[in-house]
């Protein structure tokens, strides 16, 4: 996973923002090892649904979940995974392909 830093990601809003593997954080913010593992556990479930069927599922369940009263973000089952592994920075070693299903 590549770390790329630049003025274009806004402190305020995202600590990083992750495109096609490629992760984007702002120029001179330091990301804490959760947040690289965060990212890099996105990174895994992009490469097991091919990329663009990542991001096509993670559009449509956040348009599902936009019904609801509670965050559609951090209701997504690919940001539940990410979020509650993310301090765990031996998970991708043991994770098995598609657990972020276990979190729909």
């Amino acid at each position: 996973m590549k770390i790329i830093r630049t003025r274009w990601v806004p402190r305020r809003k995202f600590a990083a923002m992750n495109l096609f593997g490629i992760v984007f954080a702002p120029k001179g913010q330091i990301l804490p090892p959760r947040t690289i593992n965060h990212e890099a556990i996105h990174t895994a479930q992009m490469r097991e649904m091919l990329y663009i069927f990542f991001y096509l599922w993670y559009f449509l369940e956040w348009l599902f979940r936009l019904r609801r009263k509670t965050s559609a973000y951090r209701r997504i089952g690919f940001e539940r995974e990410a979020y509650h592994h993310e301090h765990d920075l031996e998970y991708l070693k043991s994770r098995k392909p598609y657990q972020w299903i276990r979190y729909l």
